[in-house]
């Protein structure tokens, strides 16, 4: 669990143990969490493990030395600050690192005051310039994403820092993954904090309703436009818009959302006004994008617009050291919620949820979670009970997006059916366009030909 009393860790690395001995003291002293390793090896089976805020690492050591440390590092955690501790004679080695990525270096012999501004200002750094100084390893920003694993951590580590800027984030990962909860911890972490954070999902809501919520529109623009209506990009002025699965986003709506990402204003429906407005754009999707471009399904320009900074985000099954963690919190959530006095998961049951495969991610562990809960009648909850929400779960009926998907797919099936592949027929049956009915066919892998002389079924 996150908390603003978290002492802000780090990773000391020396095969001296006198001197790592003294590191460790003085960092301690001073209020940082230390962890230690005597080799560049230990150090990065104890990144496996957890991920620290900075790595103060000797540059000389017997087997792998600070520089193949940090190649190491940067190759995994691009975003985690190293520090490098030098003699006087590879001084050289250390400026070329820092030309590569290297946070920062000290020559030896270094007073511990020296050590101390260097670390504070990496943790400065990963603050952001906004909170540099005066947080005191605060993180609050992120208390909604529980986590211990390194993948995740090193995304919130990369969140961190695009936080202070208004660079565009792209946040890709499954359903369920937490797409909001990142895009909302990168608002709480920004300048932005206290204005609104707005989130809508773009595949959820049809074209035209979808434009009209987006931008607005005013009265009579459309039938059922009884009144002006101030759309999300104006609401979230000052703030922060997390459009989710933009994938799903209509190709014609695509245009006008480029439109006013460039132009920083936004005209309503059925206005001829314009409106200037300052939003920071977080968009998300569960999609292969690079792949619905390639079908024109998704326009170049939006998405270079969109993906200034990409972030992914691991499966459930790729952080599994989390699901004791999360069970347990969303077991003490929903224990408060039902009135139940619930005092947690019996091993076998923590057992069967570490190794289920969970396709829904951390949205179908809270769902497993909350059954469990609503029928337990013991303190502790069983296996059993957990193995059969697991299964109701695995059966239960298809989220909205993939009962979406499957009624198009049918749906163009059937018509494809009926005119024998014409796709000229089948568009004007439709209701659509004959170039936006192919790109529909192209997305569900659709082949006309295959339904040349076929018969209605």
């Amino acid at each position: 669990m996150n908390t603003s009393a978290i002492r802000p860790s780090v990773l000391v690395v020396d095969d001296d143990p006198d001197l790592l001995r003294l590191m460790q003291i003085r960092l301690s002293a001073a209020g940082y969490a230390v962890t230690t390793a005597e080799s560049a090896e230990r150090a990065l089976a104890q990144l496996a493990v957890a991920r620290p805020k900075v790595v103060v690492t000797d540059l000389r050591m017997s087997g792998m030395d600070g520089m193949a440390l940090f190649q190491s590092i940067q190759h995994q955690n691009a975003a985690l600050p190293v520090i490098i501790l030098t003699a006087h004679g590879t001084i050289p080695d250390a400026v070329a690192a820092v030309k590569s990525g290297l946070f920062g270096y000290l020559t030896k012999p270094f007073e511990a005051k020296t050590l101390l501004t260097e670390i504070e200002r990496a943790l400065s750094l990963g603050r952001g310039a906004g909170e540099a100084g005066n947080d005191g390893g605060d993180e609050t920003w992120r208390k909604e994403i529980i986590t211990r694993n390194p993948a995740l951590e090193e995304v919130l580590s990369k969140a961190r820092l695009v936080a202070d800027s208004d660079a565009s984030v792209f946040i890709y990962g499954e359903s369920g993954t937490g797409k909001e909860l990142m895009a909302r911890a990168i608002h709480n972490a920004s300048r932005r904090r206290d204005n609104a954070f707005v989130a809508i999902n773009c595949g959820a809501i049809p074209e035209q309703l979808l434009e009209s919520e987006l931008f607005g529109h005013v009265k009579g623009s459309f039938t059922g436009a009884h009144r002006d209506h101030k759309g999300l990009f104006q609401t979230a002025n000052k703030g922060t818009l997390f459009l989710d699965e933009i994938g799903d986003m209509p190709v014609p709506l695509q245009v006008k959302l480029l439109r006013v990402l460039q132009e920083r204003t936004v005209r309503p429906v059925g206005s001829t006004e314009s409106h200037e407005v300052d939003v920071r754009v977080i968009s998300a999707t569960h999609r292969n994008i690079e792949a619905e471009m390639a079908a024109g399904n998704f326009r170049d320009d939006l998405y270079y617009r969109l993906n200034v900074v990409a972030l992914h985000l691991p499966s459930l099954s790729e952080r599994r050291e989390d699901i004791p963690l999360l069970a347990n919190h969303f077991l003490k959530l929903l224990a408060d919620k039902y009135n139940r006095t619930i005092s947690g998961f019996a091993p076998e049951a923590i057992e069967a949820l570490v190794s289920a495969p969970w396709p829904g991610n951390v949205r179908q562990l809270y769902n497993v979670v909350e059954q469990a809960v609503a029928l337990a009648t013991t303190p502790l909850i069983p296996a059993t009970l957990v193995q059969t929400a697991i299964q109701h779960q695995q059966s239960e009926f298809a989220s909205f997006e993939e009962a979406r998907r499957k009624f198009e797919r049918d749906y163009l099936a059937q018509i494809l059916r009926i005119t024998e592949g014409n796709v000229t027929q089948a568009a004007r049956l439709a209701k659509r366009n004959r170039t936006e009915f192919y790109k529909l066919l192209q997305r569900h892998q659709l082949d006309p030909k295959l339904f040349k002389n076929a018969r209605p079924q």
